[in-house]
């Protein structure tokens, strides 16, 4: 029983540092957790890195935005050509403190992602554009409408002091010359 609880608390251990474990089976057919790698006539050995999950990480964030990000991620398109609208749209989210991924649909990882981001915004894809989950998405950038749909979603209405920016987001280095443009559909 001693030697299971020493398991365990090597297994904590290595998870607080984010180190390697290795799972591997024994002669005798014993399943063995180690931070060490296991002898070299061992097969079958499998390696995990404990504490990455390989997704976004929001341990930093209090748990009201962790609930927002895993209940209605945010996706923002954008377009190198998009210009002051798109610097608006970033800069809103930044300022919220809001966690998003960037994804520029003139150059989709996928062909795939392209007829996604077409049926999502109607057949008549625009920049800015927002998913909110699967809450809503907003087509074109007016800011109450991204408030209302981040406040729906349960996103902070500021940066929260000490918390990191979002990753992967880029402040505008200038603010907008010129005000943020209403698109037909925002402007109802």
């Amino acid at each position: 029983m001693k030697f299971h609880a020493l398991v365990v608390l090597m297994a904590l251990a290595a998870l607080a540092h984010g180190a390697d474990m290795y799972r591997w089976v024994d002669d005798k057919g014993v399943v063995n957790y180690t931070p060490y790698p296991p002898p070299a006539n061992i097969r079958n050995v499998e390696q995990k890195k404990l504490g990455d999950t390989g997704k976004a990480q929001t341990s930093d964030a209090p748990y009201s935005v962790q609930v927002a990000v895993k209940t209605f991620p945010l996706t923002f398109y954008t377009t190198a050509a998009c210009g002051d609208p798109c610097k608006a749209a970033r800069a809103h989210l930044d300022k919220r403190g809001a966690p998003y991924t960037e994804k520029d649909p003139s150059n989709p990882a996928s062909p795939q992602e392209f007829e996604d981001f077409k049926k999502m915004s109607g057949g008549n894809p625009r920049v800015p554009f927002l998913t909110v989950g699967q809450l809503k998405n907003l087509q074109g950038y007016f800011a109450p409408e991204w408030d209302a749909a981040l406040d729906a979603a349960g996103y902070p209405s500021a940066a929260i002091p000490g918390t990191k920016p979002a990753a992967g987001a880029k402040l505008p280095s200038t603010p907008p010359a010129k005000p943020p443009v209403e698109t037909p559909a925002a402007a109802k």
